[in-house]
C-alpha cells in the first residue's frame, strides 16, 4: 500500500505562485509514475503533470511554461511549482501514484486563484 498526503494549497491572487507537496509513504519501491491531477467544480478530473520513475515528465498543455513537476527521492516527496496562476487553475489538486497493479490517490488540496 501507498499513502499520499498533499499540502501547500491555498488562496492566491492571479499571477501569483504556490508550491504543492505530496509526501508518499508505504511500499513506494514499485511506483512507476507519480503525478498531479486536478478537478474543478462541475468538471472531470484532469491530468496536470506526471513524472516517471525514469524522470520523464508529461505536462498538460494548459500548464506548460507555468507549472513544474519535480521530486525528491530521498524524501519520497513530489512537488508542483505553480507560477503565473490563473483563475481557471482553481481546483482541488490530487496526487496520484501508479504501480503495475494499483493506482493510489491522495485526499486532495484546494487551490483557489482570485482574479
Amino acid at each position: 500500500q501507498v499513502q499520499l498526503v498533499e499540502s501547500g494549497g491555498g488562496l492566491v491572487q492571479a499571477g501569483g505562485s504556490l508550491r504543492l507537496s505530496c509526501a508518499a509513504s508505504g511500499i513506494t519501491v514499485n511506483i512507476n509514475s507519480i503525478g498531479w491531477y486536478r478537478q474543478a467544480p462541475g468538471k472531470e478530473r484532469e491530468l496536470v503533470a506526471t513524472i516517471s520513475s525514469g524522470g520523464r515528465t508529461n505536462n498538460a498543455d494548459s500548464v506548460k511554461g507555468r507549472f513544474t513537476i519535480s521530486r525528491d527521492n530521498a524524501k519520497n516527496t513530489l512537488y508542483l511549482q505553480m507560477n503565473s496562476l490563473k483563475p481557471e487553475d482553481t481546483a482541488v489538486y490530487y496526487c496520484q501514484a501508479e504501480s503495475s497493479w494499483n493506482v493510489y490517490w491522495g485526499q486532495g488540496t484546494q487551490v483557489t486563484v482570485s482574479s
